[in-house]
């Protein structure tokens, strides 16, 4: 649950996501990138510092309050939920660690919303099997590390200053070798580049950099190799909650513009909502809502209270972006061709939908998991 502090909190960021951030996003689907005002208005809400603890100035908040703030992102628009996110988890992660010259370093700037970050874990040929990746890092005689290979569709790459890069020290395969590094992607030997699917995501930032001979001094080393795989494996019962808090949200705006369509838009002499088959669809999707709503709560407070939510995340995930992906298509359908126009999000919602199923382990990955956890 929320305290009071986190309420009032929810409240600004909801404002914020109505009033700036929902009618920017038709322009980010069509390859705008949000401006820099956005950006600075989202710090000055203190998004960056959410749950960074406050000994490393940051607000201290709940798991709960990052969840729900992800929801109501996500339904004014998935890709700005997904940056600010991806963002703030590098800050936490670093805030969490041990490493006082790197906290010094790079804390400061992410916290103050001044620049970006990223995680890197995906490769051309390495997805979600995360143990296969074959960016490489080396230890040089002077002590530092030295990073080669590529990382694509990396949410924040075209535009963050720092990256914690997963890499391998030993052997392709050898999840004892792999390491975490934070990397300054303005470093010499990193080229990056953008990426854009046909459903553009462009206020996601997504791209990738190509590493070569990229020197990371010693105290840049985040999490030592023998470490990260394991880290990164418990980070993602997070990851699949807040994301499936995402579908979540973006089905509550899709519903929500569909309701209100329903008392406005006249058919036959009368309002779309007085037609039994429109109300019937409407109120499916009202079902579907709250059941994927119900899961991921549990998912959340899970999470929260540090219980094992291995199974709880997956069944939240697939659950909810399964939901998102049909009943957006729905409700969609019910807008009849004013559906299409960009002002709305069903079109944005549904691309970011297939998005979300592919995030954090696609959904065969999960239904596997879940069928080892239940049988």
């Amino acid at each position: 649950m929320l305290n009071n502090d986190e309420h009032q909190l929810l409240a600004r960021i909801r404002a914020f996501a109505q009033d700036q951030v929902a009618p920017a996003a038709a322009a980010w689907g069509q390859g705008q990138a949000p401006t820099d005002s956005i950006q600075a208005a989202a710090a000055e809400l203190g998004m960056a510092q959410l749950r960074v603890p406050v000994a490393h100035g940051g607000l201290g908040h709940s798991f709960a309050l990052q969840a729900a703030a992800c929801e109501v992102l996500a339904g004014a628009d998935f890709g700005f939920a997904m940056s600010w996110i991806n963002s703030h988890n590098v800050a936490l992660k670093i805030a969490q660690s041990d490493n006082t010259d790197l906290q010094s370093e790079v804390l400061p700037d992410l916290l103050a919303g001044r620049v970006g970050a990223c995680t890197a874990l995906t490769e051309p040929a390495s997805g979600s099997d995360f143990g296969g990746i074959t960016t490489c890092a080396t230890l040089s005689d002077q002590g530092d590390w030295v990073l080669n290979g590529e990382k694509t569709w990396i949410i924040n790459a075209r535009w963050a200053r720092w990256c914690i890069v997963y890499a391998q020290t030993g052997e392709c395969g050898d999840r004892h070798g792999i390491a975490a590094f934070v990397v300054d992607l303005h470093a010499p030997g990193v080229r990056p580049y953008a990426l854009d699917s046909a459903a553009a995501q462009t206020s996601m930032g997504t791209g990738g950099f190509h590493l070569q001979a990229v020197r990371v001094p010693a105290h840049r080393v985040l999490i030592a190799p023998g470490l990260a795989f394991k880290s990164i494996l418990n980070e993602l019962n997070a990851a699949r909650t807040y994301v499936a808090a995402m579908a979540v949200g973006m089905l509550e705006a899709a519903w929500q513009c569909t309701n209100a369509t329903g008392h406005q838009r006249h058919s036959f002499g009368q309002p779309l909502r007085n037609h039994q088959a429109w109300r019937f669809a409407l109120a499916r999707a009202s079902v579907a809502l709250a059941g994927a709503r119900a899961l991921v709560q549990q998912a959340i407070d899970a999470v929260e209270r540090q219980q094992d939510a291995a199974l709880l995340s997956a069944q939240a995930k697939v659950l909810a972006t399964d939901v998102c992906r049909e009943q957006v298509a729905a409700l969609m359908h019910l807008m009849g061709a004013e559906g299409l126009r960009p002002q709305h999000p069903f079109v944005r919602h549904l691309a970011a939908a297939q998005i979300a199923s592919l995030t954090d382990g696609a959904d065969e990955m999960l239904l596997e998991r879940i069928a080892q956890l239940t049988r």
